[in-house]
């Protein structure tokens, strides 16, 4: 454990340290979400602070490439290198989209640039369990099922960052429960294959946390799409590197579900983020409207009518996610009945959080958010 807490406090301290220049460098170019009716922020606020996240993931993989226990990441192997390449593709794509605006189909195209170059330097599906075993997929089928993971997940968490604070603390909270679960498979139970998933998140956890300083409300920086995407590439590997290449029939768990276990915690860590995103896309179709065309309807919008601050709204989402994510590791480490009895409890907890505010206002106090916070 001391070498993945040495990865997180290593590049949560280096994206900390880095978030002011990040923020110079977007009052420099122009990369300012200047306040408009459907933003929630008062002032003009830099973007760009996926440029710190960034830095603190390429310092993560230098310092990791030197530890012992995650060095089978780093032999034989482009995984690294992959994440890196990937992450740099999104990073540059997320600047000249928070700087310059890009249209939602060059976007989309720019992801599917990144995803491809993921899959084909070693982060892409194997196989995909099914029943009590896996289906080996042929070359062509593994690229274009991880390029659909990754833009699945890269526009979910950019759908959810609505509030100051709000998709950096989801993600990393996901990516905390993650970590957990795959550190017992790579350290506990000694399966190489999930040291790459555990690295991914701890890698995320540090990237977030040193993140959230300058997001948190009042936020003085936006991840912008820069971040974003960039966040939503790495949990989209974490999720390829351990539903993909990991047997689930060698999994150890306590579980009724072991077999499903490799893809039920990918889908609770992001479980927030993706209802959100399909509930939206859903919410326009029935409208008539394109899925990347802004609305007021997303669940933080709910929120907020209910009459909570936004920092409550953070709160209340944060526990949501906390909830999901945690309840279905627990599932694999402790019997399912006391796992899912202390789910429930806890979303009893949130549902009587959220309900402790009645008194509802339509959004014009505090406004609308923009994507790409």
């Amino acid at each position: 454990m001391r070498e993945y807490a040495l990865v997180i406090l290593s590049v949560a301290l280096l994206t900390y340290l880095t978030t002011p220049l990040a923020r110079a460098c977007a009052v420099r170019i122009g990369a300012v979400a200047e306040v408009r009716e459907r933003d929630v922020h008062s002032a003009p606020t830099p973007r760009l602070g996926g440029l710190a996240m960034y830095a603190g993931l390429l310092a993560g993989l230098l310092i990791a490439s030197a530890l012992p226990m995650m060095s089978s990441v780093f032999e034989g192997g482009r995984q690294a290198l992959a994440l890196a390449a990937a992450g740099g593709i999104l990073v540059v794509l997320g600047v000249l989209d928070d700087t310059y605006g890009l249209d939602a189909p060059t976007k989309l195209a720019g992801q599917a640039v990144a995803a491809t170059v993921l899959a084909l330097m070693g982060v892409g599906l194997i196989w995909v369990p099914v029943g009590e075993g896996v289906f080996l997929l042929d070359p062509l089928t593994s690229v274009v099922l991880t390029v659909l993971i990754v833009l699945v997940t890269v526009n979910a968490v950019n759908f959810v960052d609505g509030l100051d604070g709000l998709a950096a603390g989801i993600v990393g909270i996901g990516a905390l429960a993650f970590f957990g679960y795959c550190y017992v498979l790579s350290v506990e139970y000694g399966l190489e294959r999930a040291t790459l998933p555990t690295l991914i998140s701890a890698l995320v956890v540090g990237m977030t946390a040193g993140f959230l300083p300058a997001n948190l409300h009042p936020a003085r920086l936006f991840m912008g799409d820069t971040g974003s995407m960039l966040l939503g590439l790495l949990l989209a590997a974490s999720t390829i590197s351990l539903t993909g290449q990991i047997d689930p029939t060698v999994v150890p768990t306590t579980s009724a579900f072991a077999a499903f276990l490799p893809v039920l915690l990918p889908l609770a860590v992001i479980a927030l983020p993706l209802a959100d995103m399909v509930l939206a896309i859903l919410r326009r179709a029935r409208r008539r409207r394109l899925p990347w065309t802004p609305d007021r309807e997303h669940l933080h919008h709910q929120l907020l009518r209910r009459g909570h601050s936004q920092r409550r709204v953070v709160l209340l989402m944060y526990a949501l996610t906390a909830v999901i994510a945690f309840t279905a590791v627990a599932t694999a480490l402790v019997p399912w009945p006391w796992a899912i009895t202390g789910g429930a409890a806890g979303l009893a907890g949130v549902a009587l959080a959220v309900r402790s505010r009645t008194v509802r206002r339509p959004l014009s106090e505090p406004r609308t958010v923009a994507h790409g916070r």
